[in-house]
């Protein structure tokens, strides 16, 4: 495309005090990451330095920290900058030095094979970090001298909230030594981020595990402490597995608050990931994630880095240092590509691999962690062969027998069935128990499907669906002559439910405490529902869809114990409309028991039906 003769080029305006603003509010969680953007801003730059005088002792060059009520100073003994530098990469938004040295902005890192290249080194990439100190301060001044440039003089940059700045060469007496110093005036309402005993806590919570020393001057005249005294705990040695089991429990208790069941050591090489899994000593809600704790290089990324790991490991909580994971603009997550999905699938590796060792060495711990954390191993299981093959016996299921393990329950039934949801199996629980049937809940997330994986690893045990004919084959049939005598109030029965599509029938069952038992499922009762509404629209195009769908509707059927006393005297009433109102109690006192949801008609009929008994209590004694 062709320019008019009458174009020209022209150079985009940046407004300072709105970047800063968008900085504050979009990008930035808080203004607290000031001080995070220098000490990472001084970690490079040392990092730097150690490049450049590779034969330098470790712990040569650090970071030192200086706080009182006027200013907050930042000062390290890194590579430094000259004045073209800085023109270059203080006064122009954008610009990273990190890029500067070769390094590509924006290439990818695909798989294990690069990830430790070029920008691996450094842990900045977008050189919008010192921006982040206009947000507790309106000047920066910074204070430079280049380790690369021998002889260098030291060039002193202010930058103000405005977006105007000055430079000038100072003396070398300004600053002796390569490094650099930034020194921010914070404002008057800054002092929630600004205060010594705040700047010390944030350069403890940033910097715990970085490698560089890193010290913090109050300004009260007392020698300056040391912000990350010890290396992380993975990182030293300890007399025995034992001694270095309980260090890493208690750093993760230490981090994240709570003592954890077990510690799972991470170490990836490939990416110079090293950290820990603290495995939680309590159930968390199905599909809550915890966030995880991410270092890069040492330096606290993000609390909630929830992508570090996938969905179904909410049974642990991380804490991890990487070479070579790449930060979001921010710096405060973690950007989603190739290398963190390589990442998370390795870490999920080691989760799985600990699981075995548990189900293979350790039964007591195992016990423990199941109680607490079934529900993320079934959902583990489903979709994990290995996982199944070695815990599934071991998983506790609601069950006939109680909340047991499928190995304690297929030695007693060796055909196991299962219902379709929690309101079935409270249905017929107590019957199904009675009759010896071996019945597991399968309405809970993930049960039904694993069940039926049983004979995966149980050969000799079949599984199969509840089906309400199996139960009812149980239930004993009455004698002809009783049956006879209860036959008016049977139809008399049917004739009272017959608004919920329910038919009555009287048989014997265990337990005799139980009146009566309603067969029924949500599959029928939503059924009955289509059926009704293709009645009710016959005739309309609603209607004619209805009736293509519609097929002979299953209907609910009440089932009276002649066991039970109650329902004994029941039958025997000759009263009709007492009669009826019997039905109507046995009816709703069936449905209250299935747990399931009443429907508004089911609620009114438990309500008259209660009343209309008690009317007649009363009247009866009157």
């Amino acid at each position: 495309m062709t320019l008019p003769e009458n174009t020209a080029d022209r150079t985009f305006q940046v407004d300072l005090r709105g970047l800063v603003d968008l900085l504050s509010h979009h990008l930035y969680s808080s203004p607290r990451v000031y001080l995070r953007e220098l000490m990472q801003n001084a970690v490079d730059a040392l990092t730097a330095r150690h490049a450049l005088e590779p034969a330098a002792p470790a712990g040569s060059f650090g970071i030192r920290l200086y706080a009182d009520r006027s200013v907050v100073r930042v000062e390290d003994d890194g590579v430094g900058l000259t004045e073209a530098d800085v023109h270059t990469f203080l006064a122009t938004i954008g610009r990273s030095s990190k890029r500067a040295m070769g390094v590509p902005p924006d290439e990818p890192v695909r798989g294990w094979g690069r990830i430790a290249e070029q920008r691996g080194d450094f842990i900045g990439q977008f050189g919008i970090g010192l921006l982040s100190c206009f947000l507790v301060a309106d000047e920066i001044h910074v204070v430079s001298r280049s380790a690369r440039t021998p002889g260098a003089p030291a060039v002193e940059w202010r930058g103000r909230g405005d977006g105007s700045y000055t430079v000038r060469t100072l003396p070398a007496s300004a600053r002796p030594a390569p490094g650099t110093t930034v020194t921010l005036t914070p404002r008057a309402d800054a002092g929630e981020w600004t205060a010594p005993a705040q700047v010390r806590g944030l350069a403890r919570h940033f910097g715990s595990l970085l490698r560089h020393p890193v010290t913090f001057d109050d300004g009260s005249g007392g020698p300056a402490v040391p912000v990350n005294p010890e290396e992380a705990p993975w990182a030293r040695t300890y007399p025995t597995p034992g001694a270095r089991s309980r260090a890493l429990a208690r750093y993760g208790e230490e981090v994240f608050g709570f003592a954890p069941l077990d510690t799972i050591e991470l170490n990836l090489p490939a990416v110079g990931l090293k950290g820990i899994a603290c495995v939680l000593p309590e159930a968390v809600p199905a599909g809550r994630r915890h966030g995880h704790r991410v270092h890069v290089k040492g330096m606290l990324l993000s609390e909630q880095a929830e992508e570090i790991l996938p969905d179904w490991a909410f049974f642990v909580r991380c804490v991890v240092d990487a070479e070579s994971l790449r930060p979001t603009a921010s710096r405060e997550s973690l950007y989603e590509d190739d290398t963190l999905a390589a990442v998370r699938d390795a870490l999920a590796e080691r989760l799985r691999a600990w699981i075995a060792r548990v189900a293979a060495s350790d039964p007591e711990l195992l016990h423990r962690f199941l109680q607490a954390h079934h529900l993320s191993v079934k959902s583990l299981a489903v979709h994990d062969d290995e996982i199944l093959r070695m815990l599934l016996p071991w998983l506790p299921f609601e069950t006939t027998d109680g909340h047991c393990t499928l190995d304690e329950f297929s030695r007693t039934h060796r055909t196991v069935l299962v219902t379709s949801s929690v309101e079935e199996f409270r249905q017929v629980a107590a019957i199904a128990s009675a009759a010896g049937l071996g019945v597991v809940n399968g309405g809970y997330t993930y049960d039904r499907e694993l069940v039926h994986r049983l004979p995966e690893i149980r050969p000799e045990v079949s599984v199969a669906d509840l089906d309400p004919a199996t139960l009812t084959a149980h239930l004993d049939p009455v004698d002809r002559e009783t049956e006879l005598a209860a036959a008016a109030y049977l139809a008399l029965a049917r004739d009272a439910l017959a608004v919920f599509d329910c038919d009555v029938a009287l048989r014997a069952f265990q337990p005799a405490s139980a009146p009566a038992l309603l067969v029924d499922s949500r599959e029928a009762r939503h059924e009955r529902t289509r059926s009704r509404l293709a009645r009710e629209q016959e005739g309309g195009l609603w209607g004619d869809i209805l009736g293509a769908l519609r097929q002979e509707a299953p209907r609910a059927q009440l089932i009276l114990n002649q066991l039970n006393p109650l329902v004994r005297t029941a039958v025997a009433i000759d009263e009709p409309e007492l009669a009826r109102t019997s039905a109507e109690a046995l009816y709703g006192q069936a449905a209250l028991l299935s747990r399931r949801p009443l429907r508004p008609a089911e609620s009114s009929l438990i309500n008259r039906s209660f009343l209309d008994l008690l009317a007649h209590a009363l009247r009866k004694d009157s």
